[in-house]
């Protein structure tokens, strides 16, 4: 059985997502940046709204380094209606995140990369081949808490052309909120990365 999750070593997968700037993005529209970060997330989970200012900080420290950040909300809006696109644009406008925040509607490129849970991070090289997937940070609903911010880890070993020391970690969050299922399904298929 193939994996649910995106492996160590495969490539990103394609996507075309309509973003709350009004724009529509494809992966290619990010064939600029050197390295790639996708990520899951959402409006309203604690675990996001807890950690947001860390990834803030994250994509900023490395935008100068050819690290570009897409956000995707998947999340069903009938399980959560908090997630709509509206609510995104409005987040946006508050928040000023450093990074584009696309809608997945069809939860389809969420079912491509394996998200699990919010938030969910892939970060790709320049050849777009996966080198690290899991948590941002040890503790993203508290991060006064956080003993370790593996995103940052992960970035600056790229970045500087080292190999990943920890390619794989368990993301922590809520679930994605799949369409048509309880708040806390998960499918089958889907399990711990470690």
């Amino acid at each position: 059985m193939m994996a649910f999750t995106l492996t160590i070593g495969d490539q990103a997968s394609a996507f075309e997502l309509p973003a709350t700037d009004g724009n529509t993005y494809s992966l290619d529209s990010f064939a600029d940046a050197k390295f790639l970060v996708v990520f899951f997330t959402c409006n309203h989970c604690p675990y996001v709204v807890g950690s947001d200012e860390v990834t803030r900080a994250t994509a900023l420290k490395y935008q100068d380094q050819g690290v570009a950040f897409v956000g995707i909300n998947a999340n069903s809006v009938n399980t959560h209606p908090d997630d709509s696109f509206e609510h995104m644009v409005k987040r946006m406008e508050e928040q000023q995140f450093p990074w584009v925040y696309l809608r997945d509607e069809s939860q389809e490129t969420a079912r491509a990369y394996g998200a699990l849970r919010t938030p969910h991070f892939f970060v790709f090289d320049q050849q777009r081949t996966l080198v690290y997937t899991g948590r941002g940070v040890d503790n993203p609903r508290d991060t006064s808490k956080m003993t370790v911010n593996d995103l940052d880890r992960a970035l600056g070993e790229l970045v500087t052309d080292h190999q990943i020391s920890v390619p794989l970690t368990n993301p922590i969050g809520c679930n994605v909120k799949w369409d048509g299922q309880d708040a806390h399904w998960m499918p089958a298929e889907a399990c711990d990365l470690v």
